[in-house]
């Protein structure tokens, strides 16, 4: 009898161990899952970040979305080659630098009447001038007369012949007298008379050139194309020659590579 009770009494002892054990590990366990729930209810409360659209502009992006201005049209263009001052036109974006004290200048050797009148004149004719010095008027070309406008005095010009038989430059000329109002613009019975350009406020304008000497060796255009075309295909610094890129400009002024590139022709003629 006394033996069942001591059984009992061990076997209540152990249920109430085992019960206060199972109190805790639930309480434990219902703590653990109280944090858990309110862990996920804070996320679940939290603003979410937004996602960038791929290709979508950034803040730093703004500029490449804005909208191009439209290109200027052909009459805005001539309006502003007009207007333009020498300095913004003596250079164009493929011609590199300028170097402001050489120049190339186009004369017709050979007789050729205009509106009746023989526009021919060579670098004889020059010579042949009192102190060899005369005027290098009928220049009609906006930019060509914005270069005329850029030249300053004692600047060299190399003398083209243009428009005949063996084109080429034969001799070397200097500016002795800057730009000012071209007469011919004026003279009805002349070739280059323009009747919109009024003298108070003239369009056309020349400069004063003087002869300094020949050539001791002709520069023809055939060699100066040699060297065009050759630079063209290395990217040398002749492949932008005005000659060549600008063909009919009768004014036009050396860049940096035409004059100073090895063996450059226009280098050339300086030391010929």
């Amino acid at each position: 009898m006394q033996s069942r009770r001591g059984r009992a009494s061990l076997l209540e002892a152990f249920w109430r161990s085992a019960w206060r054990c199972l109190s805790k590990v639930l309480e434990d366990k219902s703590c653990f899952l109280h944090v858990r729930l309110s862990s996920a209810s804070c996320r679940a409360n939290m603003p979410r970040p937004r996602k960038r659209l791929t290709g979508a502009p950034g803040p730093d992006r703004k500029g490449l979305s804005e909208k191009r201005p439209k290109t200027e049209n052909s009459e805005n263009t001539s309006a502003k080659l007009e207007n333009a001052s020498p300095q913004k036109t003596s250079t164009s974006k493929n011609c590199g630098k300028n170097l402001s004290n050489y120049w190339l200048m186009k004369s017709e050797p050979e007789s050729r009447l205009e509106k009746g009148v023989d526009v021919k004149f060579s670098i004889e004719d020059l010579k042949a001038q009192p102190k060899q010095t005369a005027c290098w008027d009928g220049v009609r070309n906006y930019q060509a007369r914005n270069f005329l406008r850029a030249m300053k005095l004692e600047e060299e010009a190399f003398f083209y012949h243009s428009n005949c038989k063996q084109p080429g430059i034969v001799g070397l000329m200097k500016i002795v007298k800057e730009a000012y109002p071209d007469h011919t613009q004026f003279e009805k019975n002349n070739p280059h008379y323009d009747p919109s350009s009024k003298e108070d406020n003239p369009k056309w304008s020349m400069v004063d050139v003087q002869f300094v000497r020949m050539m001791k060796r002709f520069i023809s255009l055939d060699e100066l194309k040699t060297y065009h075309q050759a630079h063209k295909a290395t990217g040398g610094p002749l492949k932008n020659m005005t000659l060549f890129t600008r063909q009919r400009l009768s004014v036009q002024p050396l860049t940096q590579g035409d004059d100073t590139a090895p063996h450059s022709p226009f280098s050339l003629c300086r030391r010929v």
